[in-house]
């Protein structure tokens, strides 16, 4: 039920909710603390993730820098042991020549 009132200070008048209704409202309040717990909840949840996943990008970044760094090393060696073998492939090739 809804009923009228009227404030004897100001003159005011507003409406009253009883009975029914009032428990109505306040389960209402109570579904909307709830769902408000649940979002700051996932919310919580989200930020921990966000975090989590920061946390690995930045090591796997690192992880990447440092296998490149060994890649290079493993090219620069790989180079030099090819170089050799053509120095080799061509001293050889001259010696065959000059037995020609």
């Amino acid at each position: 039920m809804i009923g009228l009132f009227e404030c004897s200070g100001c003159g005011a008048k507003f409406r009253a909710i009883t009975g029914k209704e009032k428990a109505s409202i306040k389960s209402m309040a109570e579904r909307i603390k709830g769902i408000e717990e649940e979002l700051v909840q996932v919310l919580r949840n989200l930020r921990e993730k966000i975090k989590a996943l920061e946390t690995e990008r930045a090591s796997l970044l690192t992880e990447i820098e440092e296998l490149k760094k060994e890649a290079e090393a493993r090219v620069s060696a790989l180079e030099s042991e090819v170089s050799v073998l053509r120095n080799e492939v061509k001293a050889l090739k001259e010696l065959l020549s000059r037995t020609e």
